[in-house]
């Protein structure tokens, strides 16, 4: 009964896996569509190669840091991990249905420490680690703003003698670089996130025993995972992304996808579990007010912004109610 609770939990993480992939395929292909460099079908292949392989790229930091960095791992149990799980899962359907960009990877944070929080109180909480994550809320989209700022000052500057026909026709061709980058750093920190919840899942089950490592086999199933949602794309999510925000021209696309990819390598080096959605959509609101502030369609970031303030709490919430939930099933 145990190694079958055990194969279902994991397979319900391959499943928010999937469903990372699925909501944050908007992330990694928005762009590149909405700049028509891509079709629809041809960019979520791409970007669901470049996810894949990530982890020839990076080592497993941010997965440590979920596996032990958020709760003490001494509190992780099946209850807890399918707290987590449901707590994620259920936020993501509820924003991937209303078409709002929330972070998958607070989705499953909020939901972890909810129902970690639920089954033996507050001290359970790592805050240095969970504290550099919230942090993260504020940073990632900060740096992916200023920049893409950056960026789009210089570039314009080096490009400006240069016939406009000229700048989009060569910037069309380095978007399927800086695009192929931010799909590396997406697939990069997200697939970590639940390779860390099935690895210490392992370890409170006695699979894995000694320092805290992920198995090959983890790793590539969370790639594949998260590789295949990216695959079913989410187009709700890649209009709001694309076009809603800002209208995007490749020169912009490549500067905003440039300044994503950077924020995203530095944070997976460090270990920190970042959101992608979070970091992406900064960057296209730096390009936009690059151009004029007017450029931004404020109240769709307002949206955006409402939602990564709430999600981690919702997530929170439900990871509590689900915990409830497993006990009384059990």
């Amino acid at each position: 009964m145990t190694e079958w609770l055990l194969i279902g939990l994991i397979a319900t993480a391959l499943l928010f896996d999937f469903f990372n992939g699925m909501n944050d395929a908007a992330n990694s292909i928005a762009t590149i569509v909405s700049t028509r460099v891509l079709s629809p079908r041809l960019a979520v292949f791409w970007a669901a190669f470049f996810n894949f392989v990530a982890f020839l790229v990076f080592g497993q930091h941010v997965a440590k840091t979920m596996g032990t960095g958020i709760v003490t791992p001494s509190v992780i149990t099946d209850q807890v991990i399918f707290g987590a799980l449901v707590g994620a899962i259920c936020w993501q359907t509820i924003t991937w249905r209303a078409g709002i960009p929330s972070s998958s990877s607070h989705a499953l944070i909020g939901g972890l420490v909810g129902a970690g929080v639920t089954h033996a109180g507050w001290n359970v909480i790592e805050w240095q680690g969970l504290g550099r994550t919230i942090s993260a809320i504020f940073l990632s989209p900060s740096m992916g703003l200023v920049l893409a700022l950056v960026l789009m000052v210089l570039v314009s500057w080096a490009c400006r003698r240069l016939m406009p026909a000229r700048v989009d026709g060569v910037f069309r061709r380095i978007q399927l670089l800086s695009a192929s980058a931010l799909s590396v750093g997406h697939g990069g920190n997200d697939a970590q996130k639940t390779m860390g919840i099935i690895t210490a899942l392992l370890f409170a089950h006695g699979t894995l025993k000694g320092s805290f490592y992920v198995p090959l086999w983890v790793i590539l199933s969370c790639q594949t995972a998260m590789a295949l949602g990216t695959l079913c794309g989410g187009w709700r999510i890649v209009k709001t992304m694309g076009s809603r925000i800002t209208h995007l021209s490749p020169f912009q696309g490549v500067c905003a996808e440039t300044a994503g990819a950077a924020t995203l390598f530095l944070a997976t080096g460090l270990g920190i579990p970042v959101s992608t959605t979070h970091t992406i959509t900064g960057a296209i609101i730096g390009v936009g007010a690059a151009k004029r502030a007017s450029a931004v369609r404020w109240n769709v970031a307002k949206e955006i912004v409402t939602a990564w303030f709430v999600t981690m709490p919702a997530a929170g919430l439900i990871g509590a109610a689900a915990y409830g939930l497993f006990g009384l099933l059990q």
